[in-house]
């Protein structure tokens, strides 16, 4: 169990990612700022409810319209939200944190992606093209695990 030690002068955001499969590809973007492969993500706007921010965020980082998806808790909790796959902090500089909310999600629709000013570059990619694109070994599991969880929701 966690000791509670303030936050210590460190500001986080929520954010919501949208890692969207389409069978064995991951959708991933070159972030202009960051110089790095990543999965669609961005800020949670108050009053979004995270997994919409994932869609919000997919869509506008990519013109691709995706549903998520994700377990819900059994009938008779009239709030539940969709689970994210998971949550982790990231660290974005000094003092400044990110508290990830991450979505799996699958295009509906139109499946080609097209960039915005804050990517270089924009693509569908295995696994393995993941691996010779130097794609963080993060990013890399974070896709597996995706692949697997939505080829097991979607039978496919």
């Amino acid at each position: 169990m966690g000791v509670y030690k303030g936050n210590q002068g460190v500001t986080r955001d929520f954010v919501a990612t949208g890692i969207v499969v389409d069978g064995d590809r991951v959708l991933l973007l070159f972030h202009h700022k960051l110089r790095r492969w990543l999965p669609p993500g961005g800020h949670i706007e108050a009053p979004e409810l995270p997994e919409d921010a994932a869609i919000r965020e997919v869509f506008e980082e990519t013109g691709l319209v995706v549903e998520i998806l994700a377990e819900h808790e059994p009938a008779g909790f009239e709030h539940a939200l969709a689970r994210p796959a998971g949550i982790q902090l990231e660290d974005i500089e000094p003092g400044h944190q990110h508290i990830d909310l991450i979505y799996f999600a699958r295009p509906i629709g139109n499946k080609e992606p097209k960039r915005n000013a804050e990517s270089d570059a924009i693509g569908w990619f295995t696994l393995e093209e993941m691996r010779a694109m130097e794609v963080t070994e993060e990013v890399i599991a974070w896709g597996a695990k995706a692949i697997g969880a939505v080829s097991k929701m979607t039978g496919a």
